[in-house]
């Protein structure tokens, strides 16, 4: 059997969503609020600090026991 993961994506509900952007001008990286485990986090690409922002994502739920904030 064949599934397009396009199909997929269509069906999946979406959000504002709270993210982190990386502030490097050269570099497109952001992780969902949600999935971060400091206060500020910095930039997994470039290391640059990051600023909070909100993008239209798919709604995802993090279940990890270990989201605790430092």
């Amino acid at each position: 059997m064949y599934y397009s993961r396009k199909r997929l994506m269509a069906d999946l509900p979406e959000e504002m969503t709270a993210i982190w952007s990386c502030t490097n001008e050269e570099c497109n990286g952001w992780m969902r609020d949600n999935f971060v485990f400091s206060i500020q986090p910095v930039c997994g690409q470039c290391r640059a600090l990051m600023e909070k922002s909100e993008k239209m994502l798919p709604v995802v739920t993090n279940t990890s026991p270990n989201q605790v904030k430092r």
